[in-house]
């Protein structure tokens, strides 16, 4: 399921109110954004149970980093949505439930706003980028990413749209 929210070639909003424990905080962290309710808590519990995060773990450390990652697993420590976001598992905090499907609902409108496959691509292109040195390697495989995705259809309509100042194909008139 994790790898499934992860892959998954549209984005993924997860939108948290209440407690996100174990798994839940998992699916925070799979999710290109991730949304709370101020009242929200998550904690990576697995080890109160004599168990390990081993099918989260590796995107909980995508979204915190390897350290808070770890004080999260091993400690259980049950932690508020302003330390969430100051963390990174989550990317934004809404004071209420109405504030919370506001905030949802702006973030959706900004992603119906962009290409729909430029994003299947953003998402396919960043999973195959570590934060570190840009090689040339790297180089090589973003100019031919660009390349071949400049020559779609979608590509070509987004960019008549900006040029002619009028909504893109994808976004439904008005």
């Amino acid at each position: 399921m994790m790898a499934a929210v992860d892959t998954c070639p549209k984005p993924v909003v997860a939108r948290i109110q209440g407690a996100a424990y174990g798994g839940g905080v998992g699916l925070a962290c799979a999710a290109d954004i991730a949304i709370c309710s101020a009242g929200a808590s998550f904690s990576v519990s697995e080890a109160r149970f004599g168990i390990l995060p081993a099918v989260i773990g590796p995107y909980v450390v995508n979204a915190v980093g390897m350290r808070q990652a770890r004080r999260l697993a091993l400690g259980c420590a049950v932690i508020g949505a302003a330390e969430a976001q100051a963390i990174g598992l989550v990317h934004e905090v809404a004071a209420d439930e109405a504030a919370l499907d506001a905030a949802v609902e702006r973030c959706v409108q900004q992603l119906l706003a962009a290409g729909p496959r430029a994003q299947g691509h953003i998402k396919a292109l960043f999973a195959r980028l570590q934060v570190g040195p840009v090689t040339p390697e790297v180089q090589e495989l973003t100019a031919q990413t660009i390349s071949r995705v400049r020559a779609t259809d979608e590509a070509r309509g987004g960019f008549e749209a900006f040029v002619g100042k009028r909504p893109p194909p994808w976004v439904p008139a008005a």
